[in-house]
Order: C-alpha cells, then structure tokens, then sequence
C-alpha cells in the first residue's frame, strides 16, 4: 500500500527519504506532519518499526495521533486487510513537572504503535523506533532532545525534524545551517509556500472542500495568508529567518583566518588606450607580465598539492579577481596569492586565466561568475578545461542559500588562510544577511582610495571554496605533480 496518489510531490519527497537524519525547513499551512502521519501508520501496520511523535504544544501531538487514525481507516477502505486495522486513539495521563500531561497512541494490527509525547529528552531514552520531531524550533532544550533522538538511530531508527523558522539564531536555523556547510552528514527539505502552491497545494484545498479552483482564486488565498502573517511572512510561510539582514562575518571572524606574507597582485592595462594596441603586442605585453610576476608565484606552490580557483568577473568599475587555493593534507584551504583586475580587456582576462590554469599544480576545479559578460570567459575557460574542471556559476539565490554556509564554515573553523589586506577584509565583511540568504547587496558598491569595489574578492573565494567541492579524479585534472 502506498499513499503517493494521494499526496503532493513534495510530500511524497519528504516521505520517501530513508535518510536516518533528515531536517525540513517549512512553510505554515502545507501539509507535512499530515503526510508524515499516513508514513507513521504505514511503517507500524507493516511492521517496520513504531513512531513517537513529539512537539511543544498538545493539540498537535492530539492532532498528529489522530490523523494517524484516520489514514489507518483509508488506508484500510482501499485495501481491506488486517494489518490496517486501528485501535482507538488511547490517552494517558502521566505527572510531569507537576503537571498532568496527556500521551496520545493508536495501535496497529502488527503491535506497533504511534505515540505522542511531550518533548522532554527524558522521554525518548530507552525508546526504539522512529522519532518525529514537530515544530523543533519552538521546543525547550533543543540540543538535548537531540541528542536523545540522535541514540535511536544506532539501533536502524530514524529522526525527522520538522519546523518553521523561528529567528536566525535559534538551533533549529543552526542546524540547517551546518547541514548546507557539509557539517551535518543529514538530508535537507525546504518548502515555502509557492513551492507548496507551485506542485498542487492550493487546487487539493480546492478538491477537498469540492470547490472549482481557479489561478485567480489562488491568488487571492496567497494574499490573504500574507496579509493574516504580516510582517512575520516571510518567516512562517517563505523560510527566512527572522532577524536575517545583519552582518555574515564579523571582523574577529575574518582576521582570524588572515596570513602575513600571502601576495595580493592588482594589475591594470599599462596605458590608457591597451585595448587598442595591435592584439600581438597587447598578447606580448600580458605574457610578459604573467611570467615576470605570476610565473614564480605558481612555481613556487607545492606540486603534490590539490589546487583550485575562483574567479568574479568585472570590466568597467567591478574588478575582477582570481583566487587559486590548495588543499593541505589536512584539509585546510590556502591561498597562495590573490589578483585583481581593474579594467582589463576580455581577452587579456583570458590569458591571464589560462596563464594561471596551466600552471597550476594537480588543477582540480575551477568556477567562473557567468553572469553577463562573465559568462564569455566562464564559457570558453569551460571549452578548454572540460566541463569536469570549470564551473560556470550563477550567483542566484539559490546558489547562495546552498554554498554560503561552506564558505562561512570555512572561515568561522579557520579552515582557510587568506592575504592580509584591509581591501579583502572589507569585501568579505560586505557579504549580509537579505531576507535569511548571505549575499552581497547592490548597496555594497563603495569606493575606496578612489577605486570602486563590491565584494569581489569575497565573491571570488566564495567560488573558490565551491570548487574545492568539485568532485575530479586522476589523470583527467590538469597539472604536474
């Protein structure tokens, strides 16, 4: 017996995932602890293992236990076998903090059961089976309960954590958080609203309360759930933490990670009209100064090192800049030195990047900001190299939502030497927090000494660090040992 047909895709995803640990960040109002109930019913009356149920407020935990219940009886209407057959709904009455607290069960056929608790981590010690953790971010104690749950898995059980956002600082948005940095070894869900309303939500409404669904009619629900959250919406339907528009990285953060004696190179054009040079002369003059200035600092790097690179693209007023790394043996990210451009010509980037690539010791990734013009260097750096070796990046919303936290990660574990330099400092304080994604705002163009920056060096090693996750073996990286 499956529910798939009768639930959305994005609660058949959620439902599907066997991952021991799994984490959604959600919007109110779409149906997940529904969904989640019809797999509590289908995992006891198969069996499989039992479900405890837990969440900080008790109509919930009622809620939960009853739509378990009633997916046992559909279950059941389409399929009229035994093992679907529900006990009716228990209730226990225990003494908790000097309080009666009330535990909701139901009991499958097979003896297993689904049974809401209260979300105490005392509760869950010497349990085996499946954990679901409801509203995770509105609970007392979390990292305790965590821990508690965490011990099921040992035994093949498994923990779901369920919840809306409640504040950027709350351990709920920390751990998702350290799941998109790698640090969590969990799986991540994410659904707002028109995500929820994009894959069917709002015509099931309509089908349920036997009403003709129209997309005017749809819109106009969204508005009003808008209207009714106010200015908490984005929080409670679109996944965006409260409080998200501060600073990312903070000074101590950065300057930590900062080394003397790591070469920051800016280069420009050496007269006013290079792009009208004649192109051999302008191809000499870029050859020269690769091998006088970058040619000792690639030889120089380690050949049995892992390298990589980075790069934000700029022509007029944004520079652009390359940031090569290598991977120590113990993980570590160094920077061997930093160029920047200053209205340099396509091609010129061109050479220098190649000038830099080839070179390289054990070249094993590489991306490129395609964005606009950028995307002609990303295109044909992509054609040279292999599709293996260079990334075109486009520095979308969602590309942030997933990489930022592996950068950040990387800086706040100081997992990374980077140039001491104030201009690279304030790039990489440049990156905020708008509406719960790290990027860095239009409003960050500032010049300094008379040159115009924005970000670009902490774009750049953003990238960078996105491509020491490029996955490339031997012999198909390029470079010497």
């Amino acid at each position: 017996m499956s529910a798939d047909a009768l639930l959305l895709p994005y609660q058949n995803r959620w439902n599907e995932d066997r991952a021991p640990v799994k984490f959604i960040e959600k919007s109110r109002r779409i149906g997940i602890s529904y969904c989640d109930a019809a797999e509590s019913c289908l995992l006891a009356a198969e069996d499989v293992m039992s479900t405890f149920y837990i969440s900080y407020d008790k109509s919930m935990t009622e809620t939960y236990v009853a739509d378990t219940a009633a997916w046992a009886k559909r279950f059941q209407a389409v399929i009229d076998e035994e093992m679907y057959v529900c006990s009716p709904i228990e209730q226990e009455t225990v003494i908790e903090d000097e309080r009666e607290i009330h535990i909701y069960r139901v009991r499958l056929a097979s003896g297993r059961h689904v049974t809401a608790l209260t979300s105490k981590p005392r509760n869950l010690r010497s349990k085996q089976g499946r954990i679901v953790w409801d509203e995770a971010a509105f609970s007392d104690d979390p990292e305790e309960l965590m821990k508690a749950a965490i011990a099921l898995v040992m035994w093949g059980g498994q923990v779901e954590v369920i919840s809306t956002h409640n504040g950027e600082d709350n351990p709920f948005n920390q751990y998702v958080q350290d799941i998109r940095a790698g640090k969590k070894k969990y799986s991540l869900h994410r659904v707002t609203l028109d995500d929820a309303l994009a894959e069917g939500l709002y015509r099931r409404i309509c089908l349920v309360k036997k009403e003709i669904w129209t997309l005017e009619k749809e819109i106009e629900w969204r508005q009003e759930l808008i209207d009714f959250y106010g200015e908490d919406a984005d929080e409670e339907l679109f996944c965006i933490p409260s409080r998200g528009t501060g600073q990312y990285l903070t000074r101590a953060q950065i300057e930590a990670c900062m080394a003397n004696g790591i070469p920051v190179i800016r280069y420009a054009p050496p007269a006013e009209n290079f792009i009208d040079w004649d192109e051999a002369q302008r191809v000499r003059e870029i050859q020269d100064w690769c091998e006088e200035v970058l040619g000792p600092l690639l030889e120089a790097m380690p050949r049995e090192l892992r390298s990589y690179i980075g790069g934000d693209f700029g022509r007029l007023g944004d520079l652009s800049v390359f940031w090569p790394l290598q991977q120590m043996p113990n993980l570590v990210l160094v920077t061997p030195f930093l160029l920047e451009l200053r209205n340099m010509p396509f091609e010129a980037q061109k050479q220098i990047f190649y000038f830099i690539c080839d070179r390289l010791p054990r070249f094993s990734g590489g991306g490129l900001d395609a964005r606009g013009n950028g995307q002609y260097l990303a295109e044909v750096a992509r054609q040279k190299y292999g599709p293996e070796l260079i990334a075109e990046v486009m520095l979308s919303e969602s590309w942030y939502r997933l990489n930022m936290p592996k950068f950040k990660s990387r800086i706040t574990d100081k997992e990374m030497l980077i140039p001491k330099d104030d201009r690279v400092l304030d790039d990489f304080r440049a990156f905020k927090m708008v509406k719960g994604v790290a990027k860095i705002p239009e409003s960050a163009r500032v010049k300094k000494d008379g040159e115009q920056r924005h970000g670009d060096s902490g774009i750049a090693a953003a990238i960078a660090v996105y491509a020491t996750n490029m996955e490339v073996e031997f012999p198909l990286a390029l470079g010497t040992l």
